[in-house]
């Protein structure tokens, strides 16, 4: 009786020792290709919303809202990058807003988001995104979805982040 019980018991764990054993070595293989896919895409990201930019080095800055992930500044001087998380109602959502040297928002773009679909995946629409073209620190006229309020409040509020790092203080030309 004991053997009829053991004998699946070591057969089923072999097979998920397998099993796991061959999912972890395609983790690896693949790992790199997905993050270096991952850093192409946020690249080109950023010549999109900063075109007029040469190329970019990362800044270190002391002090950041928590929302900024990383600052990147042109190396022609045209402006700066910012790579930004917040959480809106459906998950995390990873944007950039490229600010210029004049302070005012070049643009902003989703490049990741759980968003609830058809509500607040709306702020990666093209519409939302572009209301941010040229404002400044104020973001007048820029407004939130409607329906999708928890969302778009919190990208705009990231953004807003983006810019107190130009306006008040933080000196990003010195990272």
């Amino acid at each position: 009786m004991k053997e009829d019980f053991i004998k699946p018991m070591l057969v089923l764990t072999l097979i998920c020792l397998v099993v796991s054993g061959a999912l972890a070595f395609t983790n690896s293989v693949t790992e790199p290709m997905i993050t270096e896919a991952a850093v192409a895409r946020t690249e080109a990201a950023m010549f999109e919303v900063m075109p007029l930019a040469e190329g970019f080095e990362q800044v270190t800055i002391d002090e950041l809202p928590d929302s900024v992930r990383e600052v990147h500044k042109s190396i022609n001087n045209v402006g700066y990058i910012f790579i930004l998380n917040t959480t809106g109602y459906g998950g995390d959502i990873v944007l950039l807003c490229a600010i210029g040297v004049d302070g005012r928002i070049i643009r902003c773009k989703t490049l990741e988001h759980s968003e609830t679909k058809g509500l607040g995946s709306r702020v990666a629409e093209k519409q939302f995104e572009d209301q941010f073209a040229g404002a400044n620190g104020k973001l007048e006229g820029v407004e939130t979805i409607t329906g999708a309020t928890i969302s778009s409040s919190a990208y705009i509020s990231a953004v807003k982040d983006a810019l107190s790092v130009i306006f008040f203080g933080t000196d990003v030309a010195g990272g």
